[in-house]
């Protein structure tokens, strides 16, 4: 159930964090964080997996006590998991009454102090006053239907009876949202709550969350969600000194500034990087004429000899001197994805569908051809084929209905929404040897290998680790890493954005846009089809659907 501190102040809440600092198993997750959450605000939180985005919601509830800082509370929380607990025998009708309870309880003590008032009671009117202010600020006459209303637009389980226990995790986690967005909190703090939405549940979220009366934290990585509501957006992403940055201009505010301030990033480190190679090669230069430099010619006398030395001694002393006091004080910046350069063909054919169809799995009949450097994007509701029809132009599946040709240059590679990898495997040297497999097959030449460093995926950290203790995220930047590592000049890809970071996915979107190869992207991420719109589509909503270049 939905943590939730029951003591409205309304105009008068306010969460405030002064200088936060948490630290887990050993490494600081949060550093000198400072944020205030009042009832207009309407915050994003975006950042790497493990940056501490779900401690932070767990420390703004109070649930999680910092390291160090402030915390203060004024005001009723709701606050959502990504996980709903469902062991304990409730229904959908106890989550539903345990929201709506404050209403009743409001609506009751209403009916109570009103009867005072006709019975003449002394104090029954203040009492009376103060109980229809509380039932007016919480709307208790209208927070059933709000619930009702909510189940239904997020497709819902409405039946009261059901066991929450009986139902899916997705099935769970609408009810428990819906009941979050019917309820009437001074703050509403979700985690991921796009999770198992559908275009109208998502649609739905978005104006709920925009005509809130009371603020809203949202960790996501929906980029839609946060373009749409996310007036604040808070970084937990790595900066140079390790702080948190806050960006009042909205979503698109901080994309334009975090990239701008990315790039100041690496040019301060560039510049570093190069003074201190500078002092130590003037370093290892003074060394070495200390070592055979210094002599004088044959003949030169003792006291010559001697003033030579001590004057080369210290010069060596003042390069050490000024190479120790130039500490790197700029820390390497993150990885940035770079997609490897490939050969195409615009003037080819690349791949090419004819009327292909899967019997029960796809059932639209699909024409499609692509040329190097093609775009395509397939659309459709969950069902549809999407993901059987990209498999079908892999030819990993052999259709029922027509057929697919590729051009004898196609290099053709599937990202597929699940793939199974090796747990146990290390990371780096899995990869490895996928790219040695791919020379010995002669897909990619000795010289076309390429490193998961150079693709800008993975660092040295989670290389030397199983591929089982790598997130969510980072197996899927494995998985993209290995199927880039074939230099594809045609990329099918099926949900790319599924478990990858923002910062990584605007990389993505980019990398798409000016790659050579053609692309062909199964996609119901908005933003994503945003940023694409102008790309042609195919949509699988219709009984027979064809696209050309």
């Amino acid at each position: 159930m939905p943590f939730e501190s029951k003591h409205p102040a309304h105009s008068g809440a306010q969460i405030t964090l002064h200088t936060i600092e948490v630290t887990l198993g050993g490494s600081r997750i949060l550093h000198n964080l400072d944020l205030a959450v009042t009832p207009s605000s309407r915050i994003g939180i975006v950042g790497e997996n493990g940056r501490g985005k779900t401690t932070l919601l767990h420390i703004l509830t109070g649930r999680l006590t910092p390291d160090g800082g402030t915390v203060t509370r004024h005001g009723s929380i709701a606050v959502a998991e990504q996980e709903m607990s469902a062991d304990d025998g409730r229904t959908v009708g106890d989550v539903i009454a345990a929201t709506i309870e404050p209403a009743v309880a409001a609506l009751a003590e209403l009916d109570t102090t009103s009867q005072a008032v006709a019975a003449g009671e002394t104090g029954a009117e203040e009492q009376f006053a103060v109980a229809l202010e509380y039932a007016q600020a919480i709307d208790a006459w209208d927070a059933e239907r709000r619930v009702t209303q909510a189940l239904e637009a997020l497709d819902a389980e409405t039946d009261r009876e059901v066991v929450l226990s009986d139902l899916s995790v997705g099935q769970r986690y609408r009810v428990r949202l819906a009941c979050l967005l019917g309820g009437h909190h001074d703050f509403l703090l979700l985690d991921e709550p796009t999770n198992h939405l559908d275009r109208s549940g998502l649609d739905f979220l978005t104006q709920s969350l925009r005509d809130r009366n009371g603020g809203v934290v949202v960790v996501s990585h929906d980029r839609a969600l946060l373009a749409d509501i996310a007036e604040t957006v808070l970084s937990l992403d790595p900066t140079p000194d390790d702080r948190p940055r806050l960006y009042g201009d909205g979503y698109a505010g901080y994309r334009e500034r975090s990239r701008a301030e990315r790039i100041q990033w690496e040019q301060e480190y560039a510049r570093q990087q190069v003074e201190h190679t500078k002092l130590q090669n003037d370093l290892q230069t003074a060394q070495d004429r200390l070592i055979s430099g210094w002599r004088p010619p044959k003949g030169t006398g003792k006291h010559a000899r001697a003033t030579r030395a001590a004057s080369t001694v210290r010069n060596v002393q003042r390069r050490q001197d000024a190479l120790e006091a130039h500490s790197l004080s700029v820390p390497e910046p993150p990885l940035q994805l770079k997609f490897p350069a490939v050969q195409s063909r615009s003037s080819a054919t690349m791949l090419s569908a004819e009327q292909v169809s899967l019997t029960d799995r796809l059932p639209s009949t699909v024409s499609l051809q692509v040329a190097g450097g093609d775009r395509l994007v397939v659309t459709g509701p969950n069902g549809a084929g999407k993901s059987t029809l990209l498999q079908v132009l892999a030819k990993q599946l052999v259709p029922t209905t027509g057929s697919v040709q590729h051009h004898a240059s196609a290099r053709i590679a599937l990202l597929e929404q699940e793939s199974v990898l090796p747990l146990q495997q290390r990371v780096g040297a899995y990869f490895e040897a996928h790219v040695q497999r791919l020379i010995a097959r002669r897909v990619v030449s000795e010289r076309q290998g390429v490193s998961l460093r150079e693709l800008g995926l993975l660092g040295s950290a989670e290389m030397r680790l199983r591929v089982g203790e790598l997130s969510m995220g980072q197996q899927r930047r494995l998985e993209l890493a290995l199927v880039l590592a074939m230099r594809p000049n045609v990329l099918l890809l099926d949900e790319p954005t599924n478990h990858l970071s923002i910062r990584l996915v605007d990389e993505l979107t980019e990398a798409l846009e000016n790659t050579e190869a053609a692309v062909i992207v199964a996609t119901h991420d908005r933003q994503l089809l945003r940023d694409t719109d102008h790309w042609p589509s195919v949509s699988l909503e219709n009984t027979s659907v064809s696209a050309t270049r």
